[in-house]
């Protein structure tokens, strides 16, 4: 077939993963956008602020356990039964379980619908990954990697003002997650009826795998588990791309979940303009992800490495200075350009993590279960940072909040410069595929 059809069918997939992944994050932002009227209701029932803010960081901490659970035993899955079907369960599970939510004010049903919504959700991910690779070649992984993973930060960043608008507006919390829920339902739809797992599907070539991969260059099913962990288990290099993960989702998702509560409790923002406010962080991080990503695939494999290693030292910087704000809304300015900085410089090299890393070592067959891998294990560490989060603002505030992310965020970037040191070594030149 001429290369303008591939070309046409492969934005419509990108489309597809887009606006689906995108509207996931619709049933992640309604918890954290609602997080000060969930503290108020639960403060209207007795409870103190503390109490409040802690139940509620167990809350979302449990949901980041069920999410890193479900990266690392169910994400996998994908590269055995297809990436389309991964993606359609996460979209099936947000749908379900948020309106779960919506339906009850008692905490124990609360946690498991939270839980129940991250745990399906921790498939879709992986999912993109697996049809990402079989509809494009290695040489563009970070250019299309980049572009979808824009989809989280735009559908996180287009969430928070929708939703501070109905805030604004008068609906209560519920009102977010039946909204939510409404996003995520049309997607799957969408996608059940036009996503394919595949270009072979469709009369095209295979694509193109990164000849460094750590497996076969085929999309034929690997033979076993053991033949998808092996590889690796044993490779040195994705070993420290995982610890990489644990330390950058620590901070990532401690901004996702918290900054509306930072921006109300400690800078004086009503609810509605907090949430609203809330989306410098993943709106900044569009522009990163989309720099970052078109620079990665010019700059090769090593490039992605240094530049990890210089984002994540600017990151220590920028919440150094974040720590040493004062409160009160006469400092609001300095706060939200120190929240842009941190998301500028994190949020792009994040996304070579799950993305275009576990495209390089995992290919078309072990690519759903290297991103589950290298995601599952940084949102263990988030899992436990959640609630440790909340724990730390109790006791020594925003400040000491920011402190400690400032030491993952030193320690990943050390993580960072040993990684490209190890590439470096390698010295191995990668022509790209035309």
């Amino acid at each position: 077939m001429p290369d303008h059809s591939l070309r046409r069918r492969q934005i419509v997939t990108v489309l597809l993963l887009f606006a689906g992944y995108a509207s996931l994050y619709f049933c992640r932002a309604d918890l954290s956008v609602a997080m000060p009227l969930l503290i108020e209701e639960l403060k209207s029932r007795g409870m103190s602020q503390d109490e409040a803010i802690l139940r509620m960081g167990t809350i979302a901490s449990l949901g980041v356990l069920g999410y890193a659970l479900g990266k690392l035993f169910l994400g996998g899955l994908g590269d055995f039964w297809g990436g389309r079907i991964n993606f359609l369960i996460g979209l099936a599970g947000a749908t379900v379980f948020t309106l779960l939510f919506a339906t009850t004010g008692l905490i124990p049903v609360f946690t498991v619908a939270w839980v129940g919504n991250r745990l399906t959700q921790s498939l879709s991910w992986a999912g993109l990954i697996k049809v990402s690779s079989k509809w494009f070649n290695y040489s563009t992984y970070g250019t299309v990697i980049g572009i979808l993973s824009v989809s989280y930060l735009v559908g996180d960043a287009v969430a928070r003002p929708l939703m501070g608008a109905l805030i604004h507006q008068g609906f209560g919390w519920r009102t977010l997650f039946y909204f939510a829920a409404a996003v995520a339902a049309v997607c799957l739809i969408i996608s059940f009826l036009f996503l394919r797992e595949s270009r072979v599907e469709l009369g095209f070539e295979e694509a193109r795998t990164n000849p460094l991969n750590l497996f076969a260059q085929s999309e034929s099913r690997p033979s076993s588990v053991g033949a998808l962990l092996r590889p690796l288990f044993l490779s040195r290099g994705f070993q420290l791309i995982c610890l990489l993960s644990f330390g950058c989702t620590i901070i990532r998702e401690t901004f996702n979940v918290w900054t509306p509560e930072y921006l109300r409790d400690y800078l004086g923002y009503t609810a509605g303009d907090a949430a609203g406010l809330s989306a410098i962080f993943p709106g900044v991080g569009v522009i990163s992800v989309l720099m970052m990503g078109w620079l990665s695939d010019r700059l090769g494999v090593n490039g992605r490495a240094l530049l990890m290693f210089v984002g994540l030292s600017a990151t220590v910087a920028a919440l150094l200075g974040l720590m040493t704000i004062p409160s009160g809304a006469g400092n609001a300015l300095l706060p939200l350009i120190a929240i842009g900085a941190i998301a500028f410089c994190l949020l792009g090299p994040y996304s070579y993590l799950g993305g275009a890393f576990a495209l390089d070592f995992g290919g078309k067959q072990g690519s759903a279960f290297a991103s589950g891998m290298i995601d599952g294990i940084g949102y263990l560490g988030s899992a436990i940072a959640l609630r440790g989060a909340a724990r730390i603002s109790v006791s020594f505030g925003w400040q000491g909040v920011f402190v400690a992310l400032a030491a993952v965020s030193a320690l990943a970037a050390a993580g960072a410069g040993y990684l490209y040191m190890l590439s470096s070594r390698a010295a191995v030149v990668q022509q790209p595929a035309q």
